[in-house]
């Protein structure tokens, strides 16, 4: 058994393998590949992919055909409205229109002018009047100013222009309106094509084309109190010299107070537009103190605010003297819409309006403009001239005062009181501001403006009273809203009947006297807020 163990002839596995691995063809690799559970699903995601990509294109492309479609049916036929010009030979626009080019090239020669490319000999050329009239030292005074303009309607437009064409070489111009269609009849260089564009671009845009060397800073926005540090910094945003004037062309009452009263705080040269709505003189066209300004309801509601903000006088305004009178324009009825938004006071100048209908003839904003610019040209340039510098009525403030101070005293006696050492709770300017801002500087009772007076205008209900604190000081508890306006011979028949005698006014002045005396005593109640 061993030996035919040992003579079996062994067996040789790799020919049998290599009988066994037949070539594989084509066909038999893809029936392999395809029974594949991995190749299957790759095959089904790339089919997938492809279907959802290709929904995607086709709504898109369809998407696309439906927009060009209404596209193309928006575009009017050429016809004698509705012009097109033809391409060139290489497919490209046609060229600029003329007034396209120019605008280019007047902004390319301003730009080249405002950064000192520019003949001063031409520049001298053109303000050469100026230069003649003012004298080269003075002259050399205004080409080096700096003035800030803040509104740019008709009066703030006309103003810009008059002080770029004398040569204020820097100005910085501060409004957030835009130009309308209806602001053409008085805006100084504003066109049809400017009409939605900002104010302040607009005149710098059309001011360039006469004075390029002209530097600019603009700023498209409401004046705030807030940011008053910034919009009236020194030139350039606050790195230069502080502004040599500021023009106040603002037509918001509270936005015109607080420019003021800004300016009058911290030393800033300012000058002021009051209204020019309405008028048409302008013979009565006048410059002079706020203090001093008169038949301008836009002048005297801001004399008024500043006056309770401790500001009297010394702001320089132009205002007009006109008085309104039969057949002259008038402040326009408000549409009703405006009416059911709320309470809206027909006259603009008051506070608190919403909205407004000014007639204004195109002309007087020009004037007014001009007025404001040849005072400041005049103020920079230290040119001789006189403006009104205000009423000089302080000696009959100290009058009146002293008057009213003997008129408590008497009254105290005669409730069997000692007046001595008595003292009121009033100031030579109180009685400025009742005599002037309250009663318009008029007696209540005959109008008459002469030998005023001042008095309680009904006797105290609990009889008259005299306030006493430490060290025998003494004073009367008289309030601004108790007194009235009156000429002294009025006051002292007024004290006999009505603070001595008891009878009521109603029985001593007639219904006209009294609505008058309540509609100053119920606006001073809405004044008293800003004290």
């Amino acid at each position: 058994m061993e030996r035919g163990v040992r003579n079996r002839r062994p067996v040789n596995r790799s020919n049998h393998e290599n009988e066994d691995q037949k070539p594989e063809n084509m066909s038999s690799w893809f029936e392999r590949q395809l029974s594949s559970h991995q190749v299957q699903l790759a095959t089904t995601a790339l089919v997938s992919g492809i279907t959802v990509a290709g929904l995607i294109y086709g709504r898109q492309a369809i998407r696309r055909k439906v927009a060009v479609d209404e596209l193309k049916a928006s575009i009017p036929p050429l016809d004698a409205e509705h012009q097109a010009q033809q391409l060139t030979d290489f497919g490209a626009a046609s060229p600029l229109p003329l007034a396209v080019k120019e605008e280019e090239r007047v902004a390319a020669l301003a730009r080249r002018a405002q950064r000192g490319d520019y003949s001063e000999e031409l520049i001298k050329e053109q303000l050469t009047r100026t230069e003649s009239f003012l004298t080269p030292q003075r002259f050399e005074k205004l080409r080096g100013s700096f003035v800030i303009v803040v509104g740019l309607g008709g009066v703030g437009s006309h103003c810009t222009s008059a002080l770029a064409r004398s040569g204020v070489s820097n100005i910085r111009l501060i409004d957030f309106d835009q130009v309308t269609l209806s602001s053409l009849n008085r805006h100084a260089v504003a066109t049809l094509a400017d009409v939605g564009t900002p104010k302040v671009q607009c005149v710098r845009k059309r001011l360039e084309a006469v004075v390029p060397w002209v530097q600019w800073e603009c700023f498209n926005e409401v004046w705030r109190e807030g940011q008053a540090e910034r919009l009236l910094a020194g030139w350039d945003y606050g790195r230069g010299r502080k502004p040599d004037y500021v023009v106040d062309a603002i037509d918001n009452i509270d936005s015109k107070v607080e420019l003021l009263k800004h300016c009058h705080d911290h030393n800033l040269r300012v000058v002021s537009s009051m209204g020019a709505g309405c008028k048409s003189d302008p013979t009565r066209v006048f410059i002079g103190d706020i203090s001093a300004s008169m038949e301008d309801p836009l002048s005297r509601t801001t004399r008024r605010k500043l006056k309770l903000l401790g500001v009297n006088d010394g702001i320089p305004v132009v205002y007009s003297t006109e008085k309104p009178g039969p057949g002259k324009a008038q402040l326009l009825p408000l549409p009703e819409e405006e009416f059911l938004k709320g309470t809206v006071n027909e006259l603009s100048v008051l506070p608190d309006f919403r909205a407004r209908i000014l007639p204004v003839l195109g002309t007087m904003p020009a004037v007014f403009g001009y007025a404001v610019a040849n005072f400041v040209i005049l103020e920079i340039t230290s040119y001789p001239h006189d403006f009104g510098s205000g009423k000089g009525r302080e000696k009959m403030y100290d009058s009146i005062l002293s008057g009213l101070q003997g008129l408590e005293e008497r009254l105290a006696r005669n409730a069997g009181q000692d007046p001595v050492g008595l003292k009121i709770p009033m100031t030579k300017d109180d009685v400025g501001y009742i005599v002037e801002e309250v009663f318009r500087g008029k007696s209540v009772v005959s109008g008459l403006p002469t030998r005023l007076a001042l008095t309680r205008w009904k006797a105290p209900q609990d009889g008259f009273q005299i306030h006493q604190i430490w060290n025998g000081q003494k004073h009367s508890q008289l309030q601004l809203e108790e007194l009235v306006c009156m000429t002294k011979d009025e006051a002292a028949m007024h004290e006999k009947e009505v603070l001595k005698g008891g009878k009521p006014p109603e029985v001593v002045y007639d219904v006209d006297v009294i609505q008058l005396v309540e509609r100053r005593r119920q606006e001073e109640k809405h004044y008293q807020r800003y004290r």
